[in-house]
């Protein structure tokens, strides 16, 4: 008998007897990673192993087989892999998944005669209970198996029998309980009361995806003269001091036409003077729009040339996908109907209380008109820019967008070029922020921008540890952005950078900086966590050679991450034990315990921390006393720590962070 899909059944409170038939006998629930019962795809990496747990049961006592089936959405043919049981009715089993793209998993479950046989008859044997019937309810099993099979494995079952036939109590024991032997039953196992469940889906990307440093830069800053527009070509001097700080992702915001209707001028002023560039994301003048280039930034070869010197350097060029428009765009004239007018003929600006936006407005995805025609516009954008060489795109406040076209976009994007990597800018509710990452977004902004103290931290950096955030949502701490001061720097000094800088790229496999975090820049708006003199506004040249900069110990900390596998995720962290509340102290470390990092950060730029602290010597099987190997990774500095209870000071003055690879002495 085989039950499969339950969950297509129609609930019904008077189940008439018909219908209760065709349930399976064999529960399988709290399937995971499972996102909404199966409706959004869980998140996973090409040539990684994805882990799947179950509780699956049935009446009764009689073991359970339990296997993952997973096949390439594409594909006929299912892989399987066993399950092994954890007690409690949980199971636990892994595949690996080759390349990216959609895939699909289901569990199956039936009874195994042959191994409740095999349990019940060891026991019985080693408790000195008569045996005998059973012996032969063991040779039935062995004979059915032969006469259902066919070929070879009915030749090796038929052989088997007779040697069973022919040995005494004892031997037939040792015969029964062999390896062997469960291998050909297992071969001709009929399957009974199999049920399946449904079956859910899995995108799978590549590594980059949930492992990357981004690098954030106006190209047209680049340039010793604010008077001078800088150049895709001026963008090419900076590249192999990205790559020694090792970032391998360089993000522009947006590089096409800006309008002049109602340009921005210095510091967000509504007076734009005739050489100011305007905000890059009023997207859209005479020269063209989302699909040009601003021709100040030189030509469509000009990109072409950086996509491939960024590639030497092992840099992705990420481009910023901001679905707006200047009043001066071409779609205004060219598809009116993809806009929502008001009865004076204008079109309302984009707003984000308290903030204004005059140089800006927004198109309607439902207007009559732009069904559908607006979304393949879209859509056919950024497949023109993937043609391009760019395989990354950062999208300007997604969850402003209806989330209809984001999960048709992304799919339809990512049917055609699977290694497309999608990243939310979207800071706004929890619930909104998860949906875009079950939708299909590769990864996303944070609340980490504005989690300071020891409990914020610590409870957000567990939280994206559970479901269902673990499954649908991977974290990019960015610690600052052009739109984003955080409260922190502003007067934390360099401390305070190198305390936000240990924090994300420790926290997260997925980190970023725009341009002037490694120089320490902090100058606000007055009461505003934005930055005097906003490079959105204007051209700013910067001497990248200041002194107090951070270069070296950026550098550091993203060589670090590299060479540790523990750092390449979020997953996987712990916060433990360290009795000062200005220390924040966790640790992660790969599934094998080959790699375990632990870090301690002081939440404080200004005074000298010391805490007792715990080493987890309990997740290595070690004792309370025993001996470990430290190494700071800042330094190289090799030492033994002698049990579990250690202290530690920090210095901010010194470094305000210790990165510390612990391993059995």
């Amino acid at each position: 008998m085989t039950a499969e899909h339950p969950t297509d059944l129609e609930y019904n409170p008077h189940l008439p007897l018909s219908q209760a038939l065709l349930l399976p006998r064999i529960a399988i629930e709290n399937t995971m990673p499972v996102i909404d019962g199966g409706q959004f795809a869980a998140k996973a990496l090409a040539g990684r192993d994805v882990t799947v747990t179950s509780k699956v049961f049935a009446d009764g006592h009689d073991k359970l087989a339990v296997r993952i089936r997973w096949r390439a959405l594409e594909d006929d043919i299912w892989n399987s892999e066993v399950m092994t049981e954890l007690g409690n009715n949980g199971w636990r089993g892994q595949f690996t998944v080759p390349a990216v793209g959609r895939y699909v998993f289901c569990i199956e479950a039936w009874f195994d005669q042959f191994a409740s046989f095999r349990y019940e008859l060891e026991k019985k044997y080693a408790a000195g209970v008569p045996i005998s019937l059973e012996l032969q309810e063991g040779r039935n099993h062995v004979q059915q198996a032969a006469e259902r099979s066919d070929g070879e494995l009915s030749e090796q079952l038929t052989a088997l029998h007779h040697e069973l036939s022919s040995l005494l109590p004892q031997e037939q024991v040792t015969l029964f309980l062999a390896p062997r032997s469960a291998d050909l039953m297992s071969l001709a196992d009929h399957r009974p009361y199999l049920s399946i469940s449904p079956e859910y889906p899995l995108d799978v990307e590549r590594e980059r995806a949930e492992f990357a440093s981004w690098y954030e830069l106006f190209p047209r800053s680049i340039t010793d003269d604010p008077k001078r527009h800088g150049t895709f070509n001026d963008v090419h001097s900076r590249l192999s001091v990205i790559q020694d700080m090792g970032f391998d992702v360089l993000y522009f915001p947006p590089i096409h036409p800006i309008g002049r209707s109602f340009r921005k001028g210095p510091n967000n002023s509504l007076t734009a003077g005739p050489d100011d560039p305007g905000s890059p994301y009023a997207i859209g003048s005479e020269e063209g729009g989302h699909e040009a280039i601003h021709p100040q930034l030189g030509t469509r070869e000009d990109f072409r040339r950086l996509v491939a010197a960024a590639a030497d350097h092992g840099l992705e060029i990420a481009l910023d996908f901001a679905i707006q428009c200047s009043q001066d765009h071409p779609w205004l004239k060219q598809h009116p109907g993809w806009f929502s007018w008001r009865p004076d003929g204008t079109i309302k600006y984009a707003e984000n209380p308290p903030k204004k936006y005059q140089d800006i407005v927004n198109v309607d995805f439902y207007a009559a008109d732009a069904i559908p025609s607006l979304w393949m516009e879209l859509r056919d954008i950024v497949v023109g820019w993937v043609n391009e060489g760019v395989k990354i795109f950062r999208v300007d406040n997604p969850h402003t967008k209806p989330l209809p076209f984001w999960q048709w976009l992304i799919a339809d994007v990512r049917a055609q070029h699977p290694d497309v990597i999608f990243l939310a800018e979207a800071f706004t509710t929890p619930a909104m922020m998860a949906r875009l990452g079950k939708v299909g977004y590769s990864q996303s902004y944070t609340y980490f921008t504005w989690r300071n103290t020891k409990a914020e931290l610590a409870t957000y950096f567990t939280e994206l540890n559970e479901s269902p955030w673990r499954e649908c949502y991977r974290p990019n701490f960015f610690v600052n952005t052009p739109d984003i001061n955080p409260a922190f720097l502003h007067a934390s000094g360099r401390a305070g950078f190198l305390i936000r800088a240990a924090l994300a790229t420790m926290g997260s496999g997925l980190w970023g900086m725009y341009s002037g975090f490694e120089l320490c820049e902090s100058a606000p708006v007055p009461g505003k966590e934005e930055y005097l003199d906003s490079e959105k506004y204007e051209i700013r040249p910067r001497d990248f050679t200041a002194p107090g900069n951070i270069i070296a110990e950026i550098a550091q900390l993203n060589r670090i991450r590299r060479q540790n596998p523990a750092l390449h995720t979020h997953l996987g962290l712990k916060i433990y034990n360290a009795w000062n509340d200005n220390i924040l102290y966790f640790g992660k470390r790969t599934p094998d315990g080959s790699n375990f990092i632990l870090v301690a950060v002081s939440l404080d730029p200004h005074n000298v921390q010391e805490a007792n602290f715990e080493l987890p010597l309990w997740e290595m099987g070690l004792p309370d006393d025993a001996q470990t190997q430290g190494e700071d990774l800042m330094n190289g500095h090799r030492w033994t720590w002698y049990g579990k209870y250690q202290f530690m000071r920090i210095d901010p003055a010194y470094q305000p962070f210790g990165i510390w690879r612990i391993s059995v002495a």
